[in-house]
């Protein structure tokens, strides 16, 4: 047995086990409530075959058929029967290697594709193979984002991604944290608006602070009220503010309803505006809401988690003029940049450190006072979360490899993919837009043939609102294609389309028109 390689002998000597090291000692086994503590409990080389393994089915089956347009974009089945056909339960032993690969290969197989390139259904799409390595890297490294003694790459890395994004809304210095979606970047937002308006409420709560007022459109993302109701705020203080027909904010009304809050005993505290809302892809006048902010003195917040984007480029930044003059912007790269799931940034123009006096507690085991390196690095206090993912790798990559400029490249495709399947329903019956598109949100209805010329007769709305969930059931079930529908204010179902996936091709736009009307077409 050699001695430069540690070998194992293992002998039952009345319950105990000896084991030669690598000097071909042996050492007795140290026994514990009857777990026999020599040796690990698992082999390295059995789960390093397994992961060789299980990698191909993952490049295979989630990677290239993920992406390939002959593919299904989903292999649809009902809930029972999918259930039946995975066997999810869980056991007391486990299973062999050949079962645990097909598990993969069931899993990858049934799920949908959304790095299809005619996968349209979500704000993300596409796939950029850099940011999936980054993501890779992040799992297998397995680190928590909190102290420079933990994660000292991510630390610096993180800051230096938070940086350069500030940089392109307009600011020279400046906060931020990754933050688990934009969701959680609102309520952030929200929170830090009341600590700076009213600093007690950390220590004595909703007793130190009286009836707040929220303002933002009504297209805001539903976050806002979320974070309204966790915060206390409540629901009923959230003040939606009027739109125009394009889903805009209107300043005009948000000065009004700031005014009326005020004279019924409200203190408004926060403006949330949107650059890029969630349906209909509007963007609130910025400067405008800027002003109204700056007249009463309030937090003016930007939730840019799907618009945000379009800073990186020179033809379409102005759709967020205004946006440095914010105190804090929502922005999540997994969405247009591709940057995977989920890379969500809160970023604000304080550089006092009022997002850690917020949210600190101090924990003594993660954030000792005696540290031997600079403890400014130890970014864990300024997250309400304790262990908090690495999220910045992925897009650190990706930017390496595309570069600023490939990034302006995603984002103006996007507008042209936009612009030309506008241009094409124009061309065509039965597409009638809901509005011309400010971003890349395309929505329509589909007038099959049976109702065109119908307009406005009895039961015609009814008539329509069907035509959308019945054709997403057909290309769902056939796998040809997903784009999801949704009604709006006072408009029946209708479609929206969200083109940013850098694998799609104008034969995928083509495509998806001919589909459309094929689903259709007996309806």
């Amino acid at each position: 047995m050699s001695n430069s390689t540690a070998s194992r002998a293992f002998a039952n000597l009345n319950g105990n086990y000896e084991l030669k090291g690598s000097a071909g000692r042996q050492q007795k086994a140290v026994t514990v409530d009857g777990v026999t503590l020599n040796g690990p409990l698992s082999d390295n080389r059995d789960g390093e075959r397994f992961l060789e393994d299980a990698f191909q089915i993952i490049m295979n089956e989630a990677v290239k058929k993920g992406t390939d347009v002959t593919e299904k974009v989903c292999d649809w089945k009902e809930p029972g029967k999918l259930r039946e056909m995975l066997d999810l339960e869980l056991r007391e032993t486990g299973e062999n290697h050949e079962r645990l690969l097909q598990r993969c290969h069931d899993v990858a197989k049934y799920s949908v594709k959304t790095s299809h390139p005619r996968f349209f259904n979500q704000l993300f799409a596409g796939l950029d193979h850099h940011s999936l390595a980054g993501r890779f890297l992040t799992e297998a490294l397995n680190s928590s984002q909190y102290t420079y003694e933990v994660a000292p790459v991510f630390v610096l890395m993180e800051e230096v991604v938070l940086s350069t994004l500030r940089s392109l809304i307009g600011w020279d210095s400046g906060d931020g944290i990754f933050c688990p979606g934009g969701s959680i970047s609102n309520l952030y937002a929200m929170n830090l608006a009341r600590y700076r308006a009213f600093p007690e409420v950390k220590q004595r709560g909703l007793w130190a602070v009286p009836r707040l007022a929220v303002f933002t459109s009504k297209e805001c993302h539903y976050s806002v009220g979320k974070s309204a109701s966790v915060l206390g705020v409540g629901l009923q203080n959230v003040h939606p503010v009027k739109v125009d027909e394009r889903g805009v904010m209107i300043p005009e009304d948000l000065d009004e309803q700031i005014e009326k809050a005020k004279s019924q005993g409200s203190v408004p505290f926060l403006v949330s505006a949107t650059s890029g809302t969630t349906i209909l892809g509007a963007f609130d006048p910025l400067d405008k809401i800027a002003d109204v902010c700056g007249k009463h003195k309030l937090w003016f917040h930007v939730d840019a988690a799907w618009g945000g984007s379009a800073l990186l480029s020179k033809k379409h930044k102005h759709l967020l003029k205004g946006i440095d003059r914010a105190d804090s912007v929502a922005w999540n790269p997994h969405k247009m940049l591709m940057a995977g799931l989920q890379s969500s940034a809160f970023l604000m123009k304080d550089s006092s450190g009022l997002l850690k006096q917020c949210h600190s507690a101090n924990a003594t085991y993660l954030f000792q006072q005696d540290k031997f390196y600079d403890m400014s690095y130890d970014t864990g206090d300024k997250s309400i979360q304790c262990g908090r993912k690495v999220d910045c790798l992925k897009l650190w990559l990706m930017w390496k490899a595309t570069g600023t400029l490939g990034l302006e490249q995603r984002v103006d495709r996007a507008f042209a993919y936009t612009r030309y399947l506008v241009e094409e329903m124009k061309k065509r019956g039965g597409f009638q837009l809901v509005v011309e598109p400010q971003f890349v949100n395309l929505c329509f209805w589909y007038v099959p043939p049976s109702l065109r010329g119908e307009e406005g007769s009895e039961g015609y709305q009814e008539k329509l609102s069907k035509v959308a969930p019945t054709i997403k059931e057909r290309m769902v079930k056939k796998g040809s294609m997903m784009v999801g529908y949704q009604p709006h204010q006072d408009k029946v179902n209708f479609f929206r389309l969200v083109v940013i996936s850098p694998q799609i091709t104008r034969a995928d736009l083509d495509f998806f028109l001919d589909e459309i009307e094929i689903l259709g077409r007996d309806l």
